[in-house]
């Protein structure tokens, strides 16, 4: 067999290779896996993105309980995010945390909701976190009822007395001071506690405080717009014009404070108060149910005696009727006289004076003219005076009172404020009388007196001698010579004497004598013709 041209002889003989044509759809599956992969990681990357909840700051005093990564933010104890990062605020006074919170929770970032940390406390009586002893700390959340969004918050130091969306209503407090009160202390109603103290805050000129409370339904419809509030803190020991007075509102006032609220007696007023609404706060019941009057007028009363048991607050007293009360008590120094006095500034509430004196039963009021009827009080007599209104405690009072024989006075209306006349207590009246006495028995020569008397005894001694020496003997004689005339008296007048025997015989003898004449007595009467005739013989 003839070789094809070009080969060798010998050369095996294989058949001729053909090439085959690669299919596009094999190069398409190949890359078909890492493709899928990455769309699902682009998937579920997308997701996370998605699903991921906002980001936000929360600022608080201190880092403590606060850990990156672990701390969760908890609202109604389901957690809802988790602490990311903890850094210093740029002025290094604050703690700036970043949290996650989850996508299902924007809705609850709103501009009045609130973050804190929970941890064991024990504050106001109340303990609470005891359970982070073994979770750890956490921070709480509580939902705000407001519509703008926020991102960044501003954390409280102390959880929120009552969660947002209880019923209730906030009400506000001015007071003086604080007492023992504190945030979450009680509110009572009639001793049933009610409330609670939310916040409070100093005034910011500061003359006083500032105390937000919160009472809970249905007990806010108690709180009218004539409510007295009062504190109830710990155990009230007050001395006053009537003596000891001991008032608690219960056991736990005593121990952590409290308030307590109650409408006065015989109020007309009723409307329940709005929330926010202003109210004074006391400092105690005593002092809120006190009748508080629109109308006050002030005056001066000036006195010249000690005003020691005076004070600030005590009653003035007409007739035992409390018509105003002592607002302060000063010194003062006159030139012209060089005497010292205490004006006491008194106010008077002119609502209290009422009286019948018109014609038809109608009554009036003293404050239509009240200079003209101050001024007809004090024509006829209008004084005031010191009395004491407690032997227990010393303390005093002004009495008001009508004293017609009082030197007259009238009211220098000229004067800021004007000053009512005044005459001295009985107290000081007792003193000037005994001041009195004392200087007239000063006067009495007491020395002259006792040389006197010494004088009068010397001769009354000399007197007593002369008795004794000369009167005495003589007198012991006839007194010998009387006893001797007794004693003979005493034998004659003896059962068994002559003397009696014979006075026995003459009374036996006078018996038979005035026998002896009833019986002629008794004959004359029957036969009184026995005086001319005589009497008759008897017939044989």
């Amino acid at each position: 067999m003839d070789k094809p041209p070009g080969q060798q002889p010998d050369a095996p003989d294989f058949p001729e290779a053909v090439a085959a044509r690669r299919s596009r759809w094999r190069v398409q599956l190949v890359w078909l896996v890492p493709l899928v992969a990455v769309l699902i990681g682009g998937w579920l990357a997308v997701k996370t993105v998605l699903e991921k909840g906002p980001t936000i700051t929360i600022s608080f005093v201190t880092g403590e309980g606060l850990e990156a990564g672990k701390t969760k933010i908890k609202f109604k104890n389901v957690d809802i995010g988790v602490i990311k990062k903890v850094v210093l605020s740029p002025d290094h006074k604050r703690v700036i945390a970043s949290a996650e919170v989850n996508r299902d929770a924007t809705n609850m970032l709103v501009d009045d909701t609130r973050f804190w940390v929970v941890r064991p406390r024990i504050s106001g009586g109340t303990v609470s976190g005891i359970g982070t002893l073994l979770s750890g700390s956490f921070i709480g959340m509580d939902i705000g009822t407001e519509s703008k969004a926020r991102r960044d918050f501003v954390g409280l130091e102390s959880p929120p007395v009552f969660a947002a969306g209880v019923p209730g209503r906030e009400f506000v407090l001015k007071s003086g001071n604080m007492g023992s009160l504190d945030i979450g202390s009680p509110v009572f109603f009639r001793r049933l506690q009610v409330g609670q103290i939310t916040s409070y805050a100093l005034d910011p000129d500061g003359a006083g405080m500032t105390l937000h409370v919160f009472v809970n339904a249905p007990y806010d419809k108690y709180v009218s717009n004539s409510t007295r509030f009062w504190h109830a803190s710990g155990v009230d020991v007050s001395l006053d014009t009537t003596g000891v007075k001991v008032n608690t509102e219960s056991l736990v006032s005593i121990l952590i404070g409290g308030l307590a609220f109650e409408d006065p007696p015989n109020v007309v007023d009723k409307t329940e108060a709005a929330a926010q609404s202003q109210f004074e706060l006391f400092s105690d019941r005593a002092e809120a149910m006190k009748r508080h009057d629109n109308i006050v007028d002030t005056y001066v009363l000036n006195f010249k005696e000690s005003v020691r048991g005076l004070l600030v607050g005590a009653p003035l007293d007409f007739r035992g009727i409390v018509v105003g009360e002592v607002a302060a008590i000063y010194t003062h120094f006159d030139p012209v006289t060089k005497e010292f006095s205490i004006p006491v500034e008194v106010r008077i509430f002119p609502e209290r004076f009422t009286s019948r004196y018109q014609s038809g039963g109608k009554g009036g009021r003293m404050t239509a003219d009240r200079k003209a009827f101050t001024d007809y009080l004090v024509a006829h007599g209008l004084r005031a005076q010191l009395k004491t209104a407690s032997l227990l405690t010393g303390n005093l009072y002004v009495a008001v009172d009508f004293f017609p024989a009082a030197p007259k006075a009238t009211v220098d209306w000229s004067k800021s404020p004007p000053e009512l006349p005044t005459i001295p207590g009985n107290l000081q009246g007792l003193q000037d009388s005994i001041t009195s006495l004392v200087a007239k028995l000063n006067k009495i020569p007491f020395d002259a007196i006792g040389k006197d008397l010494h004088q009068t005894l010397t001769d009354a001694d000399g007197l007593l001698k002369t008795l004794n020496t000369q009167v005495a003997p003589e007198a012991r004689a006839t007194l010998a010579a009387a006893q001797e005339t007794l004693a003979s008296a005493n034998r004659s007048l003896q059962p068994d004497s002559p003397l009696s025997q014979s006075t026995v015989d003459t009374m036996r003898e006078l018996s038979r004598t005035a026998a002896a004449f009833r019986t002629l007595a008794d004959y004359l009467e029957r036969h009184p013709e026995a005086l001319i005739r005589g009497k008759p013989e008897d017939k044989k």
